[in-house]
């Protein structure tokens, strides 16, 4: 699953009170955005990678990784801070906009695990970054060890600033092979640690096939997968770390009886996954 660490904030220069038209709207509020809205042509790239480098900065001194900005994100990001500019208020999601999730999938191929966002209005990227920083929520984005790239948008409109900062952690593309290969090396481990024979790895032509199906379809249970039931002892799971077995593979490593295993995988978004996730099948026999 996807997991979101989304917070907001209103950040402002000065002591001053904020502008009349720039409120922070309520997490769980939703305003539409316009129709006839048009895509803003006042980004400001250098303030984006300012921001970058003072989290980078900042990163360094807490012992976390460099994040990387990956072009998609910032598309995701620009997109959402032309939003914010349209509204005048600050927010994670509009009406008609899809979901952090939905936005970043739809930018990016990158195989994410989690993400998380910031947004927030100011003056100047240096001001921006500080009183971000001041936030708790927003400071444990910046520094959270786990992120390795990003994407930053940020718009300029008069003397102010709409930030949007989106982090994710992405994990590397594997081919089905070399998932499967994981996925066997852990069913081995499992027999091993239950002190039992390793299981002979087989091959099943329809298995990949079968488990791609569940993809197409977006659940486990299908029509080809069932079929593979009934001659074969069957699990079927979702997961963004496939070579993490769920309880039901556990028990049925543990079959002193059994003498194979076959693995099929496919990788696949879908509307219940939109940032992606892998599918699997085991066949025990």
């Amino acid at each position: 699953m996807l997991r979101l660490l989304i917070t907001v904030a209103l950040v402002l220069s000065g002591t001053g009170t904020p502008p009349e038209q720039a409120k922070v709207k309520p997490a769980n509020a939703k305003t539409s955005i316009a129709p006839d809205f048009q895509p803003s042509p006042n980004f400001d790239e250098q303030a984006e990678q300012q921001l970058l480098e003072m989290a980078n900065q900042a990163r360094a001194k807490a012992g976390a990784p460099p994040l990387q900005f990956d072009e998609g994100l910032i598309q995701a990001a620009r997109a959402h801070a032309e939003a914010m500019v349209r509204q005048q208020q600050l927010s994670h999601q509009f009406d008609g906009e899809p979901s952090l999730p939905r936005r970043l999938s739809a930018s990016s191929p990158l195989r994410l695990d989690h993400a998380g966002e910031n947004v927030a209005l100011d003056a100047t990227p240096d001001q921006a970054h500080r009183h971000l920083m001041l936030s708790p929520p927003h400071r444990e984005n910046l520094l959270d060890a786990s992120y390795n790239v990003a994407g930053f948008g940020v718009v300029r409109e008069g003397d102010r600033l709409y930030v949007v900062q989106d982090f994710g952690h992405s994990l590397p593309a594997t081919s089905p092979e070399q998932t499967e290969d994981a996925i066997a090396a852990a069913v081995s481990r499992a027999r091993r640690a239950a002190n039992l024979a390793a299981l002979t790895r087989s091959s099943n032509p329809a298995l990949r096939d079968a488990v791609c199906s569940m993809a197409k379809q977006d659940k486990l249970a299908t029509h080809s997968m069932h079929e593979l039931a009934q001659r074969y002892m069957v699990v079927s799971y979702t997961n963004m770390h496939p070579e993490v077995l769920p309880a039901a593979a556990s028990r049925s490593i543990q079959d002193r009886n059994l003498k194979n295993v076959a693995v099929g995988t496919c990788y696949a978004r879908t509307d219940t996954y939109p940032s992606g996730v892998y599918w699997v099948g085991l066949l025990f026999y």
